[in-house]
């Protein structure tokens, strides 16, 4: 057998040598660079601190306690109540009834508040100073001081107060809310039950919660004690900025069970600019009525899921009017924002600038349409949701019915105009009566309520309430969508077909 020479027996060996040492060398800088990734990750998620304490410290001379009084003068406009004649406690009642019911009543409430500028404003919630006659700020070294109102805004729950300390006050600095995630650690300053100030700390258990509390809700969820007196203070995170102020707790027992919500500071940091600037709110306005896009009609529609804000009304000569939004779209974004349901379409309108050229994307006869709307202003009056209105009065079904839906229906004549109270410029198919069980019966409809569009086009017959049942059926489509007319209130039915 021919042996091999060492020095080829060296070389081949260092050869393989080498390529395991490249290898190792490759593997060892791949997991310093996962370690590093993760590294940077965990110091993202900021794991809890040994202690708040350092934290505390800087914060609690900028927080505040509030007290409102309101003075209830309602006894001092009572009478004496008629006593029988001769009653022998006439006199002494009479005596005891005149030295008390001239007294008015002073009610007091406590609430927190913090301040946001080194010359003295303050910022709570309104509910804390609603109707108050006179506010006292308490400043963390036990001074009193008389507060005035800036502006308040109910919707968001949220007031403006100025104080003059005469001297330079500790203040806090905004946080970005919408830069905290779910589990992100927070601290909580307030004056619970008025003892004063008091920490807490918690994570942040939720976010954009929906409360039903205004038509802006968006509140951030945490599992940080909250209570009676905490309303108006902030939330802070580990970087001592104010992400949210403390408005409301979810409690069976009306103390902390770890539910409690702050209006986050993305929202807070806008209106309180307002309130400094005008004294009030100024919202964007898009002039519409909105309602609920339901599978049932997102299938009736062609949508691919239930999203966006289904336009049922357009106010005249308003700003949607103007940019060509109709009866019937669908909102799905707007100034790039994504509506995903409806109720973040007038948050996200009310944030947007007045005068503002806006790009709208709208579903529109089975197809994204993109339109532009200039931002008006929200006059606070105006009604930002679509609502039901008022019950009509049912009489005697009539002989035309629509079984499919399990209505009756006419077309409207003078005599159903009367009986129904209908305006002279009302077109479409009146309902007369609604079959108990029955499709109809099963989304509301009722006697007096006119149909004017299904499937988006307008009726005025009952054939052509047939025909579009038709067209649906041949679509494969469950459910027609029809829009109703009640009262002079107008919204969008999605109404199930009935199996042929």
């Amino acid at each position: 057998m021919k042996s091999t020479p060492k020095s080829q027996t060296l070389a081949q060996s260092g050869s393989s040598d080498n390529r395991t040492n490249i290898f190792g060398a490759f593997l060892l800088g791949l997991l310093f660079a996962l370690a590093i990734v993760f590294s940077s990750q965990t110091a993202a998620a900021r794991s809890a601190p040994d202690s708040f304490a350092d934290l505390a410290d800087r914060l609690l001379p900028s927080v505040v306690n509030i007290s409102s009084t309101q003075v209830d003068r309602s006894g001092q406009d009572r009478q004496l109540p008629q006593l029988p004649e001769g009653s022998p406690f006439g006199d002494s009642f009479r005596e005891f009834f005149n030295r008390n019911q001239g007294a008015p009543r002073r009610a007091t409430s406590l609430g927190s508040g913090f301040i946001i500028s080194e010359d003295g404003l303050i910022v709570t919630n309104n509910h804390v100073i609603d109707g108050a006659d006179e506010i006292t700020v308490t400043l963390s070294d036990d001074s009193q001081l008389k507060a005035e109102l800036v502006g308040r805004d109910p919707k968001t729950d949220l007031a403006l107060l100025r104080i003059d300390a005469k001297r330079i006050l500790p203040a806090v600095s905004w946080g970005d809310s919408t830069k905290s995630r779910v589990g992100d650690w927070v601290v909580a300053i307030g004056n619970p039950f008025g003892l004063g100030g008091t920490v807490t700390a918690g994570i942040i258990s939720a976010r954009q919660r929906d409360i039903n509390q205004g038509p802006y809700d968006s509140f951030l969820q945490t599992d940080a004690s909250i209570n009676r007196g905490n309303s108006g203070g902030p939330m802070f995170n580990m970087d001592g900025e104010v992400i949210g102020v403390n408005t409301a707790i979810f409690s069976p027992t009306g103390g902390s069970v770890g539910v409690g919500f702050a209006v986050p500071s993305s929202i807070v940091s806008r209106v309180i600019a307002q309130l400094e600037e005008y004294g009030q709110t100024r919202r964007g306005w898009l002039g519409v009525r909105i309602q609920t896009v339901t599978d049932e009609i997102a299938e009736s529609i062609g949508l691919d899921k239930a999203r966006g804000a289904l336009v049922s009304s357009v106010t005249e000569d308003g700003p949607a009017e103007s940019g060509g939004i109709q009866d019937g779209d669908v909102v799905l974004s707007f100034d790039g924002k994504d509506v995903d349901s409806m109720r973040e379409l007038p948050r996200i309108v009310a944030e947007t600038d007045i005068g503002k050229s806006v790009p709208v994307v709208v579903w529109r006869d089975g197809r994204e349409r993109e339109v532009s709307v200039e931002v008006g202003q929200l006059d606070e009056e105006v009604p930002v949701l679509a609502s039901t209105g008022p019950r009509g009065n049912a009489i005697e079904p009539e002989e035309a019915t629509i079984d499919d839906l399990g209505v009756s229906v006419t077309s409207i004549t003078d005599d159903m105009r009367q009986q129904f109270s209908l305006p002279d410029d009302l077109r479409g198919v009146v309902i007369t009566g609604v079959e108990p069980n029955s499709a109809a019966a099963e989304k509301s409809l009722r006697p007096g309520d006119v149909i004017v569009e299904v499937s988006q086009e307008e009726v005025s017959s009952p054939g052509q309430i047939a025909e579009k049942i038709r067209e649906a059926r041949e679509a494969d489509r469950s459910s027609v969508l029809l829009k109703i007319n009640r009262n002079g209130d107008r919204r969008f039915v999605a109404v199930r077909i009935s199996k042929s």
